[in-house]
């Protein structure tokens, strides 16, 4: 496969896309922002001439549109397309983003100081921040033969909740904390009732199914394997990560 150079990015707002743009441009990629023409449906095709690759980092609620996408990217003879599969692909596996987890409360709330353990928070997973994910994203695009048609696995850190939590307690502070230790199985059992419904609330049951398949066992959230080597990403130092938290404590 030739050189990429000039790369798309679908979804270059939100909470991931910013990231992955910046580390596009660092890493030295011609990168042009992709925006539906008047709120339509599909990207216009001229949009995707002439370039390399397809970057999407589209929130869940525009998966049903990519298929448009991936579609308008074989016309275009793009070569490459992240993260949906058509043309040569690779699948990114980075668990969840570190610093949007904590500032937004996935992994436990921060600033209102409050952290729900899930199995007492002692399983160790694998996590990665938001620049990070770009990082491994500007890796993959540099090294599109040895990451053609496969997954790749990436992480900053090896972490669990409960050392989250006494980072995030050296950050601001160890008292006024509210801690609640839930089994995995109860947040589980209440969003398989929602599904039970007939017209079940996915803000009742996605959440939790997505934090069983990280801080619960047997999932394989923590990552064996690693590309890290390959797309030239590194993991945090103890400092660094207490850094990361400091930045969200402090925000």
């Amino acid at each position: 496969m030739s050189q990429i150079t000039k790369v798309a990015l679908a979804g270059a707002t939100g909470n991931l896309g910013p990231a992955v743009l910046n580390e596009l441009l660092e890493a030295g990629f011609e990168v042009t922002a992709l925006v539906r023409e008047g709120g339509a449906r599909s990207f216009p095709l001229r949009a995707l001439q002439g370039q390399d690759a397809v970057v999407v980092t589209l929130g869940s609620a525009s998966f049903s549109k990519q298929h448009n996408l991936i579609e308008a990217s074989v016309k275009a003879g793009v070569k490459r397309f992240i993260l949906r599969v058509r043309l040569s692909y690779t699948l990114i596996i980075n668990g969840p983003f570190l610093d949007w987890g904590l500032r937004s409360g996935f992994i436990f709330d921060v600033k209102g100081k409050s952290a729900q353990l899930l199995d007492g928070g002692d399983r160790t997973f694998s996590a990665t921040t938001l620049s990070g994910v770009g990082k491994a994203i500007a890796g993959v695009l540099k090294n599109p033969e040895a990451t053609k048609n496969r997954t790749v696995f990436v992480q900053e850190v090896e972490t669990t909740q409960k050392a989250l939590l006494e980072k995030a307690k050296k950050a601001i502070g160890a008292d006024g904390w509210t801690v609640e230790e839930v089994p995995v199985a109860t947040i589980v059992a209440a969003a398989t009732e929602e599904l039970k419904k007939p017209n079940p609330n996915p803000g009742v049951w996605v959440v939790p199914f997505i934090k069983a398949a990280i801080f619960g066992e047997g999932y394989e959230s923590h990552y064996k394997t690693l590309d890290n080597d390959l797309l030239g990403v590194k993991q945090l130092t103890d400092d660094e990560l207490q850094a990361v938290v400091d930045d969200v404590a402090k925000a």
